[in-house]
């Protein structure tokens, strides 16, 4: 008797599995109650516990949500009660969260709950330095690219092609070694690029066409959820050199070779605007920006000694104290209250110097001192600098009243051969 019941109840999920399993995820849905009376009906197979063989069927159709359907879906889950369909569902928004950014039939029917839960949800995981391989700007076969000392930086746009650098490679901490991630897509032009991330994506917009010499309005983005690369919306004018930066939801784009002009980037509509332009005078090109409190800060590059400050309230640029340095700036972070920027110089080594936004002054913080430093660039995760080159991964912490350099500097990225752009991007946990 229990041998054949136990026939039975095999061809009985046989039959289940293969007729879910050819049906789309909402028709299983449709069907999921009526099956449930079925099975019940089978007294000495209720402690089988078919409620769950369901809800396996159905998990394994996951697969099939999409764009078009996760809210249709989600709404079915809620009201059914079917949790782990409801979370399958919170999932995909959250792994996808710029495709149901646009969507107003998807995120505009999301509570305030439900849209600061899939949010949660993407910024859940490891947070960790990672690094963009791209070419110099000024490289030119068999020349060194020329000091940023120099008055102005020069024109890129004649420059012969060679092989692009496009790696995106991170720092794993428990093994204390860097590892490639992914490769930028071949229609990226990494040389002269802006790179930024919004949402836990990696934009790469602008650059220099390689075998044209022209500058590109393409823009790209990275999605570590789903390790994808996709093409949005292009900036409204091509640029090189350009700063991107984000700051609350939004996306800028900053000057560039012999541009003034600025534009942000709405994800919710995937548009550009141009916004207020940079003061006259004050085109920016291998300069670095930052935010801080709300507000965007330039400087460096062909600004020199110049902090210019944006605010989205009013759309106007303002000029800050001036700082005091006069070497060459090599890149610019913002922590609390302050805007720390980090100047090189031959003699002196690395100094940083650090600007109150609030009281509106500059103080010299930490120096280190080292032969010829080379320029690095810089992130930020904590209250940790990380300032990356092609030799070395230094550590600047930033204290209430004191800057500091670490004593044991990481390693570099090995074999890498173009400009390295520090990034914080959020790994989903394997």
């Amino acid at each position: 008797m229990q041998i054949h019941l136990f026939n039975k109840i095999k061809q009985i999920l046989q039959r289940f599995f293969l007729f879910f399993s050819s049906k789309s995820l909402g028709q299983c849905l449709s069907l999921h109650r009526s099956f449930l009376g079925v099975f019940r009906d089978f007294s000495k197979l209720k402690t089988l516990q078919f409620p769950c063989a369901v809800r396996t069927a159905m998990d394994a159709r996951t697969d099939q949500i999409t764009t078009g359907n996760c809210y249709v879906i989600l709404t079915k889950a809620k009201k059914q009660r079917l949790n782990e369909l409801q979370e399958a569902a919170y999932k995909f928004m959250s792994d996808n969260f710029l495709e149901i950014l646009r969507d107003p039939n998807v995120y505009g029917r999301l509570t305030g709950h439900e849209r600061d839960l899939i949010l949660k949800k993407r910024l859940e995981g490891h947070t960790t330095l990672m690094v963009a391989e791209i070419n110099d700007a000024y490289e030119r076969v068999g020349s060194r690219p020329p000091s940023r000392d120099s008055s102005r930086p020069q024109s890129p746009l004649s420059i012969v092609p060679c092989e692009e650098n496009r790696m995106i490679h991170y720092y794993n901490e428990a093994t204390k070694d860097w590892k490639s991630l992914t490769r930028m897509p071949d229609q990226i032009n990494t040389k002269g690029c802006g790179i930024c991330t919004l949402y836990n994506y990696l934009f790469v917009a602008g650059g220099i066409i390689s075998d044209k010499g022209k500058q590109s309005d393409k823009v790209f983005c990275y999605n570590p959820s789903t390790d994808r690369w996709s093409e949005i919306r292009p900036l409204n004018q091509p640029r090189s050199q350009l700063k991107l930066v984000s700051m609350d939801g939004s996306m800028y784009a900053i000057g560039g070779e012999c541009l003034f002009s600025v534009e942000k980037y709405d994800p919710r509509t995937d548009r550009w605007a141009p916004v207020a332009p940079l003061p006259k005078g004050a085109f920016a090109v291998a300069h670095e920006a930052t935010t801080c409190n709300g507000e965007i800060y330039v400087s460096g590059g062909s600004l020199f000694y110049r902090l210019l400050k944006y605010d989205p309230k009013r759309d106007e640029w303002q000029e800050c104290a001036y700082n005091n340095s006069r070497k060459k700036s090599t890149d610019m972070v913002a922590f609390k209250n302050y805007i720390y920027r980090f100047d090189i110089n031959r003699d002196r080594g690395i100094s940083v110097f650090r600007y109150n936004t609030v009281v509106k002054m500059w103080h010299e913080g930490a120096t280190l001192r080292e032969s010829e430093p080379l320029p690095f660039r810089c992130a930020l995760i904590g209250n940790c600098v990380y300032c990356v080159n092609r030799s070395q991964t230094l550590q600047c912490l930033l204290e209430e009243d004191n800057t500091r350099f670490g004593q044991d500097p990481l390693k570099a990225p090995p074999g890498t051969k173009g400009v390295l752009l520090p990034f914080v991007l959020i790994l989903p946990e394997k």
